[in-house]
């Protein structure tokens, strides 16, 4: 029986490629962002607030970034996983950091998450365009 298993993690150069791209992405939509991208355990590895970026966008993009990771999916992809399940829509939405829209995306890269990332400060269709620019950086998908 194994006791351990191998987990790649997202490295601070490709983190900062994901942020630098996802902001150029934003300054052609002229949308001020926080970015936050995020290791395959959840922790916080880079980051940036674009000037003018709302403040709650600061909290927000590390909440989506987290989610991402949380379960592995896009947390546009929530709303329909729970909204037609009752004790999941009333239940899990309470947890604290959870996002369930658009904007965060786990980061996959040769079938296996290395981390996240949460783009917010424009409507969240916006944020994600932005996020799925940071993805194709490190040649990951949405």
């Amino acid at each position: 029986m194994p006791t351990s298993f191998d987990k790649k993690s997202i490295t601070l150069e490709a983190a900062q490629s994901v942020v630098d791209a996802t902001a150029k992405k934003a300054q052609e939509i002229g949308v001020p962002m926080a970015i936050a991208v995020v290791d395959a355990e959840g922790t916080l590895k880079a980051f940036s607030r674009m000037d003018g970026a709302a403040l709650l966008a600061v909290r927000i993009a590390q909440q989506k970034a987290w989610t991402a990771i949380s379960f592995g999916m896009a947390t546009h992809q929530w709303h329909d996983f729970i909204k037609d399940d009752p004790p999941l829509l009333h239940g899990i939405v309470h947890q604290e950091d959870l996002i369930v829209f658009g904007g965060g995306y786990p980061i996959k890269v040769d079938g296996q998450m290395i981390g996240g990332i949460g783009v917010s400060g424009g409507h969240y269709s916006q944020d994600q365009v932005c996020a799925e620019a940071g993805l194709a950086a490190v040649g990951a998908s949405a």
